[in-house]
């Protein structure tokens, strides 16, 4: 239910006070020149990822600005984007209360939120020893920004010594043309450049810079936490980092077009059944760029197009598994979004002239050259103040009738609890689990029916959980397509009695509330 009409305006008017006296700047909901171009990667997957589109626009010079925007939104879910000029530090950072945000002192904290797009604009918005902290929220865009020397060690400490750090049931992220950086290793007080941890899924990090730092970056926290996955990582410069480039524990990364320079002790390490798909990568003047390192726990890649410019491996050991020095796949990886790759000879220039913040948000036109993208229009919300109860329409939820409605449905030994026909009932409450982390559920009539597209949601508690798949044709047993995250499939046109969606690969206990079946 809304808020009355009272208590939301004396809540605007408590946040224009702060506002006033932060030197945040309020402004209407408009067409926002600042943020160009859309998600790429993974994280236009489950639902995509469209940050504050549709919601006012900010200004704000300084992290206390920043929260005041945050805790200033009818609800934690209200749009909004906050452009951001000046530098960002310790000084100018404070807590600020309110219903709709939960923020800290000495970190820019986004934390149970969502549908957030955080810009810099004008002469450049920079972080200094102050990290993003990312946690329990979803739907975020972090755009054209520098961090850091953000520390965990000496003072000032911020953020557990990372510049961008993502933990705690996170979802549909994009972090594009960042400069991420730091002055040194673990030793000299820093941690990580791009973390993800405890439960984190679709993440896109794309035309930015990280460098100077011991470690790159982390997906998960350790060899047992595998709740992780799903994160794209292309045309990002990677220079003089130690390790961690990015270190992968479980779930899957694509990381493609990417520059790698002076990786000082390892880079691309995939441990603990990660699996990696390396495409069309420049590395030069680097050591064991690709491999499992410092553990037992394998971790996979399917390599292809990258070239290796004076390049160093080392002898395989116990704990250490160079992929080189003639890297060669030891997995396939499906991945289910459309991408360009540009040829791995032309990455060392395009990624020179577009990673990082201050490039003018350019992107390369697939053929290694720079452009410009177009502004993403974001439209007049209807509703100014909308209600956080209201649901929220899923933009690609395909057109017709949902076909499985009143049809059969069977599958493979089910969980406890769950039942085939919960997935065609169009009951969300209600959900087929297999036995363990793999299984089928079918969907079937009695007569030939067309099918185009299927629509997989996962029940309450569990989105995410679902890694690869495969949809089978039931009466001929052929691959209609394959993918991983569950959320609307595309197949080709085919007339058949039984579909099935058979998953392959999952984190925790997956859980399909609907099966749902379309013509078109």
């Amino acid at each position: 239910m809304r808020r009355p009409l009272a208590l939301r305006l004396n809540a605007a008017l408590a946040t224009l006070a702060v506002a006033a006296a932060t030197g945040v700047v309020m402004s209407m909901p408009e067409a926002s020149a600042a943020v160009a171009g859309n998600a790429t990667g993974y994280a236009t997957q489950n639902g995509g990822t469209t940050g504050g589109a549709g919601g006012e626009t900010v200004r704000a010079t300084t992290g206390t600005a920043i929260h005041a925007a945050l805790c200033g939104r009818a609800s934690s879910s209200t749009p909004i984007t906050i452009e951001v000029e000046g530098t960002i530090n310790h000084g100018n950072t404070t807590k600020v209360s309110g219903d709709s945000c939960n923020t800290a002192a000495g970190v820019i904290e986004l934390k149970q939120i969502s549908n957030v797009t955080i810009v810099g604009v004008g002469s450049g918005a920079v972080f200094d020893q102050l990290g993003i902290h990312i946690r329990q929220s979803s739907n975020i865009i972090i755009q054209n920004v520098t961090v850091k020397n953000v520390k965990k060690s000496g003072s000032p400490t911020s953020n557990g010594g990372d510049a961008i750090g993502m933990e705690s049931d996170v979802r549909n992220v994009w972090v594009d043309h960042t400069t991420l950086e730091a002055s040194g290793g673990e030793s000299e007080g820093y941690d990580g450049l791009f973390d993800m941890k405890d439960n984190t899924q679709y993440v896109t990090l794309s035309y930015s810079t990280l460098r100077n730092s011991g470690r790159g970056g982390l997906v998960g926290s350790s060899e047992t936490e595998l709740s992780n996955g799903y994160i794209t990582y292309h045309h990002n410069l990677y220079e003089n980092i130690d390790s961690r480039a990015p270190l992968l524990r479980g779930g899957i990364a694509h990381i493609y077009n990417n520059y790698y320079v002076k990786l000082n002790e390892s880079g691309i390490n995939s441990r603990a059944g990660a699996r990696a798909k390396v495409d069309n990568n420049y590395f030069k003047d680097s050591k064991d760029v690709l491999g499992t390192f410092y553990t037992d726990a394998a971790g996979y890649w399917q390599v292809s197009g990258n070239t290796f410019d004076n390049v160093t491996w080392s002898a395989p050991g116990s704990e250490n598994n160079p992929a080189g020095p003639d890297p060669k796949s030891n997995t396939t990886v499906s991945i289910p979004y459309a991408y360009t790759l540009d040829n791995a000879s032309c990455v060392p220039a395009i990624v020179g002239a577009t990673a990082g913040a201050g490039k003018g948000l350019k992107v390369s036109d697939g053929s290694c050259s720079p452009t410009t993208p177009s502004p993403t229009p974001t439209p007049d919300p209807t509703d100014p103040t909308p209600d956080p109860t209201d649901p929220t329409p899923d933009p690609t939820q395909p057109s017709g009738t949902n076909l499985s409605l009143g049809a059969g449905a069977d599958g493979s030994s089910k969980a406890s609890g769950s039942s085939y026909g919960n997935v065609r009932d169009g009951d969300m409450s209600t959900f087929w689990s297999p036995a363990g982390s793999t299984g089928s559920v079918s969907v079937k009539w009695g007569t030939a029916t067309s099918i185009a597209k299927i629509n997989v949601r996962e029940a309450s508690g569990s989105t995410g959980s679902i890694g690869s798949w495969r949809v089978i044709n039931g009466d001929t047993g052929a691959v209609l397509t394959s993918g991983s995250g569950a959320g609307v499939i595309t197949v080709p046109k085919t007339s058949l009695k039984k579909i099935t969606f058979e998953i392959t690969g999952s984190t925790g206990t997956p859980k399909v509330a609907e099966f749902e079946t379309y013509a078109g």
